[in-house]
């Protein structure tokens, strides 16, 4: 089990196996939707930026567990938890990930 966040602090262009997975899961999660270019469909629904954070939580959990089934099928989400700022609004997702046939 392996627990990625969005802050993974520098990008190795020619990462392997395991820490492949985990760097793309990290940049999954960390990309608004519509910002590729050629892959309008990549990254996260920013949309539940304005809602509650129990309903943003909601949602932004549904949005991670699909896309990263869609764009990292080498890794299945076991858990999403969050580090919660009530007074600032800020959701930090911590996603614990298996690999497939690891």
């Amino acid at each position: 089990m392996y627990e990625v966040t969005g802050e993974n602090n520098k990008l190795d262009l020619y990462p392997t196996g395991t820490e492949e997975i985990l760097q793309n899961i990290s940049i999954i999660i960390t990309t608004p939707k519509g910002s590729v270019p050629l892959d309008r469909n990549f990254g996260m629904d920013m949309s539940y930026l304005d809602l509650p954070l129990e309903l943003a939580e909601n949602v932004f959990t549904a949005s991670i567990i699909e896309t990263i089934q869609d764009y990292e099928p080498r890794a299945s989400v076991a858990k999403v938890t969050y580090e919660k700022d009530h007074l600032t609004g800020k959701l930090k997702p911590k996603v614990q990930v298996s690999i497939n046939g690891a």
